[in-house]
């Protein structure tokens, strides 16, 4: 090789490792700290639902931001939560709201090393929705029902629910009542086809399946729990990152009891604003009807309503989705009681 050659292939190698330099240091949890001493970036996750407008709002009307000050937020979403906690399993995301299932599955798996639950977001907002002429648990037997993901919440609501009325189902769609698990934009169009008969899905999928696939309600989720509360949405933490950061995790909260604050003081207008990031986010927002409907069967809270996580927690042990498993310490609500006490706010528990 001449001298022009070795300068060359020098040239391209300093290249190459100044990139996957400048790769690393731009990682966010793991390259560097930012100008006021915390991570460079907070990866969040959520899903285009309005059951995580918290999110959505927080996002939007950049309160999350605000909070965070010099740490960067990027953002994640996620049609159900298997997806989302195989994104923190990873390392691609921080921090995410869920649903309780996959929160329990992800502390199961880890040994209670992966995540932490650190405030709750919504209740609410699941319905079972079908053909009319099915009026009953016994109308569905040999039909097809939807859910987002196999073991997500409301696949394992669903499964509980027909083992209480005496119906069989199995993880690969088979027994009295076949379980579809689809994502919830695509049961929009398979309920409209007759490809499935009905489906156990969060706001705002459920009123387009009444409005416009004109479905009825089979199930009001609210009705199958004590004071019509249950966790449907609350926010995890990866354990290590809240272990190295622990003013981030302080400063997400802020933003997030912010959030809720903000949907509690003017509910019309937290609508519109996740109306607009549903509408960027899939493509098309939701309309007036299915808005103001769907945000009507939510309510917004930062209590994770612990005894509902156990409860489901049983639902799926008795579902065949999960083992039994001992749920102590998988909550940390001491940094979002210290919030909500500066704020004059009721405190919560972790059950």
């Amino acid at each position: 090789m001449n001298a022009r050659g070795v300068r060359r292939v020098v040239a391209l190698a300093v290249l190459a490792l100044t990139a996957a330099t400048t790769a690393c240091g731009s990682s966010g949890t793991a390259g560097g700290a930012g100008p006021d001493g915390g991570p460079a970036e907070l990866r969040l996750g959520y899903f285009p639902n309005i059951t995580h407008a918290t999110a959505l709002v927080g996002v939007e009307k950049g309160l999350f931001a605000r909070h965070l000050g010099a740490t960067k937020l990027t953002t994640s979403t996620f049609n159900a939560g298997p997806a989302a906690i195989e994104a923190v399993f990873s390392g691609a995301v921080d921090a995410t709201y869920i649903g309780p299932n996959p929160a329990v599955n992800a502390w199961a798996k880890s040994k209670g090393k992966a995540i932490k639950i650190i405030a709750g977001a919504a209740s609410g907002g699941v319905f079972l929705v079908v053909k009319p002429g099915i009026d009953d648990a016994e109308g569905l037997r040999g039909k097809k029902i939807a859910t987002p993901q196999l073991g997500n919440t409301q696949d394992v609501a669903l499964r509980h629910w027909l083992g209480e009325k005496g119906l069989r189902t199995d993880t690969k769609g088979g027994g009295d009542v076949h379980i579809v698990p689809q994502e919830n934009s695509q049961t929009l169009q398979t309920f409209a086809t007759g490809d499935v008969d009905g489906a156990w899905v969060p706001e705002p999928f459920a009123s387009r399946l009444v409005l416009e696939g004109k479905g009825k309600v089979l199930v009001d989720e609210r009705d199958l729990w004590p004071g019509r509360q249950f966790v449907i949405t609350h926010l995890i933490v990866r354990r290590e990152f809240a272990d190295e950061h622990p003013d981030t995790v302080r400063r997400l909260l802020e933003g997030h009891v912010a959030a809720n604050a903000a949907i509690g003081a003017d509910p019309a207008d937290a609508a519109k604003t996740v109306n607009t990031a549903l509408g960027r986010l899939s493509g098309k927002p939701l309309t007036r009807e299915v808005l103001d409907r769907a945000f009507g069967n939510i309510t917004f809270t930062n209590d994770p309503i612990a005894s509902s996580l156990t409860a489901s927690a049983d639902h799926a042990v008795k579902a065949g989705l999960l083992e039994p498993v001992d749920l102590t310490g998988i909550y940390d609500l001491t940094p979002l009681n210290a919030i909500l006490k500066a704020r004059g706010q009721a405190e919560v528990a972790g059950g």
